[in-house]
Formats: C-alpha cells, sequence, structure tokens
C-alpha cells in the first residue's frame, strides 16, 4: 500500500513564504497598471496589454480579457508547467484580476476617469515608473516558481527546456501585441511608450530574477550523500557526481557530491541539502562558465 508523503513544516511554510511574495509581486504589477499605465493610456505586452487595447477601444474592463485569455492558455499548460507551477499559476491569475479591478475602483475619480497622478504631459515618466512596478511584481512572482499567465506562461515553458532568459523569451513574444495598439490610436508615439515599457520590464525582470545566468558548483560532504544526490537529481534536474574521498584528520573514507547549477537553483539545492542532513558540509562556489548538456553549449572552431 503506497502512502502519500505529508509535506514536513518547512516545506508548508517554505510554500506559505511563496504565497506571500507572490500575492507582493501581484500588488506591484497591478498597482503599476491602475496608476501608471492605464491612466496614460499606456500598454505593453501580454494578455494584459491585450486587455489594455480592448478596454481603450471598446472600454470592456481590462482584469475581464485578461481573466478569460488566461483561463484558455491554462486549459493548455496544466500538463507542461507541472501541478505546483501551476497551482500558482492559478492562483496568481485570480489574485492579479482581483488586484486590477481593485486598484482600479480605489484610484478612479467619482465622475468614472482616472487621475494623472504626474500631471498631464508625464506619459513618458509614467511609462517608466509603472513598467519598473510591474518588472519587479513579474521577478518577485518568477522567483517564487509562479507567472501571472500569457505570454509568461509560453516563456516558462521555453525556459524549462532552453537555456533563455525569461525577460528575451517575453519580448520577442509580445512585439506583435504592442505594434497592434496603432490600429487604436493610430499614433505611433503609443507604440513606441509600449516598446520603452516592455523594454523596462524586461529589464527589471531579468535583473530580479537572474541578473546573470551565473553558474555554481556544489562540493557537499554528507553521510546521507545518496539520499541528497536523489532529491537533487530529481527536483532539480541537474547531474550529480560522486567522488571518494579521504578525511585527512579522521583518515575516514568520505563521499563527496560535486553538483553544476545555475546561480538561481542555489537556495533550492541548499534547501533540500537542510532538509535531510542539517549538519552537512557544504562549498559553493562561483564558476565563469560550464559548457555541456543542460548547460551551454561548447564554443570552438
Amino acid at each position: 500500500m503506497n502512502h502519500i508523503k505529508r509535506p514536513t513544516k518547512a516545506e508548508i511554510s517554505r510554500e506559505l513564504k511563496d504565497y506571500v511574495l507572490i500575492t507582493l509581486g501581484l500588488v506591484s504589477y497591478a498597482l503599476g497598471w491602475a496608476a501608471f499605465l492605464i491612466p496614460y493610456q499606456i500598454t505593453t505586452g501580454g494578455t494584459t496589454g491585450i486587455g489594455a487595447i480592448i478596454y481603450y477601444s471598446t472600454g470592456f474592463p481590462i482584469q475581464y480579457s485578461y481573466f478569460i485569455i488566461n483561463a484558455v492558455l491554462m486549459t493548455f499548460a496544466i500538463k507542461i508547467l507541472g501541478p505546483r507551477f501551476s497551482i500558482k499559476t492559478t492562483y496568481a491569475i485570480f489574485m492579479l484580476t482581483f488586484l486590477l479591478g481593485f486598484f482600479q475602483m480605489l484610484i478612479k475619480n467619482p465622475d468614472g476617469t482616472f487621475p494623472l497622478i504626474l500631471g498631464a504631459g508625464e506619459d513618458f515618466m509614467a511609462c517608466l515608473i509603472g513598467a519598473t512596478m510591474c518588472g519587479v511584481g513579474l521577478g518577485i512572482v518568477f522567483n517564487c516558481n509562479g507567472s501571472t499567465g500569457g505570454t509568461d506562461i509560453i516563456a516558462a515553458i521555453i525556459n524549462k527546456y532552453r537555456d533563455v532568459t525569461l525577460g528575451r523569451m517575453i519580448m520577442a513574444c509580445d512585439v506583435v501585441i504592442i505594434s497592434s495598439c496603432y490600429f487604436v490610436f493610430h499614433d505611433w508615439r503609443r507604440v513606441i511608450f509600449g516598446f520603452v515599457t516592455l523594454f523596462v520590464i524586461g529589464y527589471v525582470l531579468d535583473y530580479i530574477v537572474n541578473s546573470t545566468r551565473q553558474s555554481v558548483q556544489f562540493f557537499i560532504f554528507s553521510k546521507e550523500y545518496d539520499k541528497i544526490a536523489d532529491r537533487i537529481t530529481k527536483e532539480t534536474h541537474r547531474g550529480v557526481t560522486v567522488l571518494d574521498g579521504t578525511g585527512w584528520y579522521s583518515k575516514g573514507n568520505v563521499k563527496v557530491l560535486v553538483v553544476l547549477a545555475y546561480k538561481r537553483q542555489s537556495v533550492e539545492i541548499f534547501r533540500l541539502v537542510k532538509d535531510i542532513d542539517p549538519n552537512a558540509f557544504v562549498s559553493q562556489s562561483s564558476v565563469i562558465g560550464v559548457y555541456g548538456e543542460g548547460f551551454n553549449k561548447l564554443k570552438g572552431k
């Protein structure tokens, strides 16, 4: 009879922390839209950008368009992204739908119009501030293994199998969306603002998630080396090499695990080791480049 593994207190605490951080990231994202992008009629990519274009042209609430599009996308993405990612993404979609509506209602004037917080003619500054808030929000969400849906889902799927930065992937997916806003405003200035917003969001997102796609090398000394190696292989999908060593002080035989991983996976690996053997000895060092399967391709003529 198979027994269902119950999550430990540390795992539950970690998940709760992730959801709190995801919520804070969504607050930053929604506030950036409601306070700066929507009042100045600035759009960007993603399903939120599509919702904004629909709102500017028809008045249909942005949060409803966002929710409908993502509901369709999620039906196709659950199997690929895995249950844990999908649960967090579903939570983020529902929460962001609520927050977008909430902040719009909070900020709107009694007559239903949006106040220009920075004053008239400050479109570019609103573009920069709003985009930075959106980028920070997305970065926090991605760091917690979540997503706000839309092109984020597409980017996360590709990022799972290819070494492509998230910001650049999202940028590639969103060029067509931003360009289409010309047919609403017939104003190339709006298109330029959209691309500036997209660039800032992508830059800030990349900086937060993986400012440099730096790789790290671990040396792990533990009596529970087999359990640690199994979990690292299964949960981080990174290879583990076991070396035979001799402790010179004790003159005893020891097993040494060697792991190469991306810097963003460091916290996850430390957590795995700590969960299994809190007394393990771990050395982490940065490496300039890692080439081969699962990392960058070998370069050379």
